[in-house]
């Protein structure tokens, strides 16, 4: 098909404003779907995407418009997830797009990451076509959405398109507008040779690596010899096609669409999203520019329970990486936990994410740790080491400062619940910055607050605090010294690697009291008394106790003088004290997952 008649864009919006519901309704519009196989959000393929209700990854697919002048065009449509922890699948899906959808739901208006989607298509200079969506629902305020999107993003309401995903109504104009005004793509008059950017891919057990392409100059076929630019590995191509609702072979991918190459690769490690695929009799010499490298934010260590399945573990990342390049790890060891792997992650959900996934699509039995950041620290000598595991911690007495990463959010609530969001912010040890008003219901708080403290349970706190109303986006802001300290946990006087953090000094008391207890319920009574302490280097802060086994020596003591009792107790006391000298406390391998599931 000629380039004049393909459009390519997705559709972008804060989470759960109707994005697979709009792309449902333009698959139906389209006939691209036969009735069959309809079902709802038919582009999330994964299982945890239905039972969530939420889009995990990208998933492009091309449908066949015919506009209301006649011409038959080619749309190849992405539809993207909408949760801050996957907004990089977001950032790489609009590399391959010339336009793009946002999307405001009529009834939330316009949410925090609704802002973030629409400024980052901006810098990539997308045409931006704002569609008010769920226009049917009783609470809806089309006017109000307006109204924001004027305010905030600039966007004029003369552009703004009403619709009902769920009742179909105003598809055929939005598909109107996608042909006026979304741009066909247009190659770089600078470019030479063939090439086509590496937006997304995932790993066939057959096929080996299945790549997907957005094909910016000239074509690719079966039989052509291409070369990765980054690392040079040249292959043959074995298939290229499009996306339908599966995989659809073509002859040749033009210039201009989106679709998918087949080559002879078959290592995960060897292909790299954001990569540019070029031809070996055609060669492009100039890597297109892709989007940057992603630093995780979260780390977490993820360990196989049965240390046979350690391999498996492995490989089952490299596939995992292949299709989620946000996800990093590394191996590493542990005395309590043995061979596993440090992993970072972009954020909470994007760990649970990951986590459920190995144990469903690899079928892996694994435990995770305690998620941390990566904290600078500051030596006394001048070095400065970065640490995401509390284990590789220096002494303390060879520390200068420590230093721990800080994010800007941006906070978007109602405006009656200003007292109880700043209480919360206050209590996370963050610092609230300049608040905007956006109407007369809506303000941003903009605030800094140490990732660490906004690590487990304080998206929930915010929405139990705004009765669900209130919105969250953060990007990384830098790092800010703090009286941060690394918390010890002896057992029987020896330190536990697998139970150590770093905590803020004022937080260390609770911290380690909380612990110690858990402790207390999880290891087994010994034959001699356990004492479980949380130290700060040398000073114990927190201590519990875990009562010995006593076997009953006055059973056969029944009457008689007392010296004779007190004599079995006290041969019983000197038995206990030799045990606790030469005794060691075994912690099962169930009081860490126990320990770590309660975290």
């Amino acid at each position: 098909m000629e380039k004049k008649f393909i459009r390519n864009f997705s559709i972008i919006a804060h989470i759960d404003h109707g994005k697979s519901t709009l792309a449902d309704r333009f698959l139906e519009a389209t006939s691209s779907v036969e009735k069959r196989d309809f079902k709802d959000q038919i582009l999330d393929s994964m299982d945890l995407e239905r039972e969530r209700g939420i889009t995990i990854k990208s998933h492009p697919v091309r449908m066949m418009y015919k506009g209301s002048d006649g011409i038959e065009y080619e749309f190849n449509l992405i539809d993207t997830p909408g949760h801050v922890d996957f907004s990089y699948e977001v950032s790489r899906s609009l590399a391959a797009c010339e336009g793009a959808l946002l999307l405001v739901d009529a009834a939330q208006g316009v949410q925090a990451q609704t802002v973030a989607n629409a400024k980052m298509a901006m810098k990539q200079n997308l045409v931006i076509i704002p569609v008010v969506n769920k226009i049917d629902l009783p609470s809806s305020n089309p006017e109000l959405c307006m109204q924001q999107l004027e305010e905030i993003l600039a966007i004029p309401r003369e552009e703004v398109l009403l619709a009902s995903a769920k009742e179909g109504k105003g598809i055929k104009e939005i598909l109107e507008a996608v042909v006026k005004r979304v741009p066909p793509p247009c190659p770089d008059a600078s470019l030479k040779g063939a090439n086509a950017l590496i937006f997304d891919s995932t790993y066939n057990a057959y096929r080996g690596v299945v790549n997907y392409v957005k094909m910016e100059k000239g074509t690719l076929k079966r039989g052509v010899k291409i070369r990765l630019l980054s690392n040079n590995i040249e292959s043959e191509i074995k298939e290229v096609g499009y996306f339908k609702l599966g995989m659809v072979p073509l002859e040749e991918l033009e210039e201009g669409s989106v679709g998918y190459v087949i080559a002879n690769i078959k290592s995960p490690n060897d292909t790299k999203i954001g990569d540019t695929i070029t031809r070996v009799d055609n060669p492009g010499t100039v890597p297109l520019p892709g989007f940057k490298e992603i630093t995780p934010m979260v780390f977490s260590g993820i360990y196989p329970i049965d240390t046979a399945d350690y391999e498996q573990l492995k490989f089952s990342m490299a596939k995992l990486q292949l299709n989620d390049s946000a996800f990093v790890y590394q191996a590493e060891s542990c005395v309590a936990l043995g061979f596993g792997f440090r992993c970072g992650f972009l954020g909470l959900l994007h760990m649970e994410i990951i986590q459920e996934r190995l144990r469903r699509e690899y079928n892996m039995d694994i435990i995770a740790t305690y998620p941390s950041v990566v904290y600078h620290v500051h030596l006394k000598k001048g070095d400065v080491l970065s640490i995401d595991n509390p284990i590789h911690m220096p002494d303390p007495t060879l520390i200068e400062m420590i230093e721990e990463p800080i994010i800007k959010a941006s906070i978007m609530i109602p405006n009656i619940y200003i007292g109880e969001v700043m209480n919360l912010i206050l209590s996370k040890r963050g610092e609230c910055g300049t608040t905007e008003s956006i109407d007369s219901k809506h303000v941003i708080i903009n605030a800094l607050l140490p990732l660490h403290e906004i690590l487990i349970d304080f998206h929930d706190k915010l929405k139990s605090s705004t009765k669900g109303y209130g919105s969250m986006d953060y990007e990384h802001y830098g790092y800010k010294r703090d009286d941060l300290v690394k918390l010890d946990i002896l057992v029987h006087g020896e330190p536990v690697d697998a139970f150590s953090c770093i905590v803020h000094r004022d937080f260390a008391e609770s911290r380690g009291r909380q612990i110690a207890e858990k402790l207390k319920k999880v290891i087994p009574p010994q034959m001699f008394q356990v004492p479980v302490q949380a130290a700060i280097g040398g000073k114990v802060i927190a201590r519990e106790t875990i009562k010995q086994l006593r076997k009953n020596v006055l059973a056969k003591c029944y009457g008689g003088d007392i010296s004779r009792k007190r004599k079995l107790l006290e041969k019983q006391k000197d038995g206990k004290k030799k045990m606790k000298q030469v005794g060691k406390v075994s912690i099962p391998q169930e009081a860490f997952v126990e320990i770590l599931k309660s975290e």
